[in-house]
């Protein structure tokens, strides 16, 4: 059997541990895969632009954000959904920051990892939801959530929009003060591919699929998983369980071309991407 090498990245959070526990189980190995983790703590944003600087040749990332760069030219494709539940994002401030109102903040200065990004893009979307249009100016780039928590404690910025239970934990220690949360409309994380990879080497892609889909499907039966989550992500197993038990993943590639309209027409509305922007082939027909 062949080897092949697929560079894979995605976020270091909780999401992706059935993936590090396939590969730490020889999973990838076993089927001619040798799988190269990297973790990409900006998120989606940082991740399209390794996809299109081929610094990678598969990512995680969130759905709205690859969708609309892949509209934008990015050289892949969607080749399986991966968390089929919406995402919960914590909206955040600093904890010694006067706002205390979930509904006062669409005047207010926005920290966001890169435009681009989901912190970036459900901000526009959750604002547009309720009649309110950002500015661009309103933005400030701070990379990740190092860059968020000294930018939020002096006031710099006022917003933070990242994942609620990741951001759990500074919540608890008193570095972030929690004021609302925000749910995706549509799955939250899928799996893209850049094309180089799909033309080349479409066997060990579908080997790949299947392993993380069956490694999936075992994780959501495991009783273990909470606890194993909570160990390696620094979560309080309350939390963990909580989040474990209203999060469910993928078992196969299918995706679901409703679920590509939504996004596309929340896109659209909040002008991320324009409204006549024509949309290309979004993804990967194996048979092809």
């Amino acid at each position: 059997m062949d080897t092949v090498k697929i560079r894979i990245g995605g976020v270091p959070e909780h999401y992706n541990l059935p993936i590090h526990l396939a590969k730490e189980q020889g999973a990838f190995s076993k089927r001619g895969i040798d799988l190269e983790w990297t973790d990409f703590g900006g998120g989606t944003g940082q991740m399209t632009k390794a996809l299109r600087d081929n610094e990678v040749d598969v990512c995680i990332l969130l759905t709205e954000g690859v969708i609309a760069d892949l509209i934008k030219g990015n050289p892949s494709k969607i080749i399986s959904e991966y968390v089929l539940t919406p995402l919960t994002w914590g909206v955040h401030t600093g904890v010694n920051n006067p706002l205390e109102d979930y509904r006062d903040i669409y005047d207010k200065q926005y920290a966001i990892s890169r435009f681009g990004s989901g912190s970036h893009l459900m901000a526009i979307v959750d604002a547009e939801s309720k009649g309110f249009r950002l500015k661009k100016e309103q933005f400030t780039i701070v990379k990740d959530i190092n860059g968020a928590l000294p930018s939020l404690a002096n006031n710099e910025t006022d917003v933070f929009y990242w994942e609620k239970y990741t951001t759990k934990p500074y919540v608890d220690e008193g570095k972030l003060k929690r004021i609302g949360e925000y749910r995706t409309p549509w799955p939250c994380f899928v799996i893209a591919a850049r094309d180089e990879l799909l033309e080349k080497h479409p066997e060990h892609v579908i080997r790949m699929l299947r392993i993380i889909h069956d490694q999936c499907d075992r994780f959501m039966e495991s009783r273990d998983a909470p606890a194993i989550a909570a160990s390696r992500y620094g979560l309080q197993v309350k939390d963990a369980e909580r989040w474990f038990n209203s999060t469910e993943w993928a078992i196969h590639g299918w995706v679901s071309d409703k679920m590509l309209e939504n996004v596309i027409y929340h896109l659209r509305t909040a002008e991320i991407i324009d409204q006549n922007q024509e949309v290309p082939e979004l993804i990967w027909k194996r048979n092809k």
